[in-house]
């Protein structure tokens, strides 16, 4: 990878016309962030460095939102805490809240018969299952290993069920699976994908956590109504995440900057390569970006 001495990113190395990246970091007008792993400490928490970065962004005069698996409720007191004025986009880009107000602006629904496949072989494989309607959290079993981690990571509890089918299947929102058996969960990524295929989106948002969602519930569509409502040029956003999931609005911003504990392939996507969340690798990446403006 490639240094650019300008902002202190590093180029990745799917990139390769240093000059052509630069310029298209200073022209950015919006930026469109993912939460978990890139905004946040892995711990959840929102660091100084991250808030003082978007103030700084914003007295520059360029706008932030934010893009996440989180239903929006679980995304309250980030928006919040960072003065979110633009519509955002919760379970990854399958609904867009407009924070004043807390509007729904759009949504998509999982299909049925696509909700109850997921459900079914879920249940087969032993594997945990959530879903959410809306900012209702469902679950079977409260002894889940990641119910403490997500009733943390969203703010509130979960609805305890004997069985999904007594609740609405006409207005899921999205389905996660959740279990520490990463290869199990990356068998039933590549199972949703194809069983799935032209009714529902499977991407894990981390090696836990496996989200289930409608076709056009993607980080990748969100990213797309999100500039046209600002009125932007999908060639003047930036994008920051870390995850599998992220990677379909890498393929549409015009600038993109992964975390640096992304994995090869999804650095492989992105435009740059800052440190990782932990590291205020989402810091960086914004001040990398004012530097580029300032130097333009």
């Amino acid at each position: 990878m490639t240094s650019i001495d300008a902002t202190g990113l590093k180029l990745s190395s799917g990139h390769g016309d240093p000059d052509q990246a630069l310029a298209a970091l200073a022209k950015v007008e919006l930026v469109i962030s993912d939460c978990d792993g890139t905004l946040l400490y892995t711990d959840k928490t929102l660091g100084e460095p991250a808030k003082e970065a978007v103030r700084n962004l914003t007295a520059a005069g360029v706008r932030f939102t934010v893009a996440s698996s989180r239903p929006g409720k679980g995304m309250h007191s980030i928006v919040e805490t960072l003065e979110v004025q633009s519509p955002f986009a919760a379970f990854n880009g399958g609904k867009l809240v407009d924070p004043a107000g807390w509007k729904t602006l759009s949504a998509h629904w999982l299909p049925r018969d696509a909700a109850q496949t997921a459900l079914q072989s879920l249940e087969r494989d032993g594997v945990d299952a959530w879903v959410f309607i809306d900012d209702q959290w469902y679950i079977t079993n409260p002894g889940g290993e990641y119910v403490p981690l997500e009733r943390r990571t969203v703010g509130y509890d979960a609805v305890v069920v004997k069985r999904f089918e007594d609740i609405d299947l006409d207005s899921i929102e999205k389905i996660v699976a959740s279990t520490k058996d990463a290869a199990l969960l990356q068998r039933k990524e590549a199972e949703f994908q194809d069983t799935l295929k032209g009714r529902a989106m499977a991407m894990r948002s981390q090696t836990y956590y496996l989200d289930i969602t409608h076709p056009l519930a993607n980080k990748g569509e969100g990213v797309r109504e999100l500039a046209r409502r600002a009125g932007v040029a999908l060639e003047n956003v930036a994008v920051l995440g870390d995850m599998g999931n992220d990677v379909a609005m890498f393929d549409v911003a015009g600038v993109s900057i992964v975390m640096g504990q992304a994995s090869a392939d999804v650095q492989s996507h992105a435009t740059f390569v800052s440190a990782t969340n932990d590291q205020d690798g989402f810091a960086a990446g914004l001040n990398g970006l004012l530097a580029a403006r300032k130097g333009r």
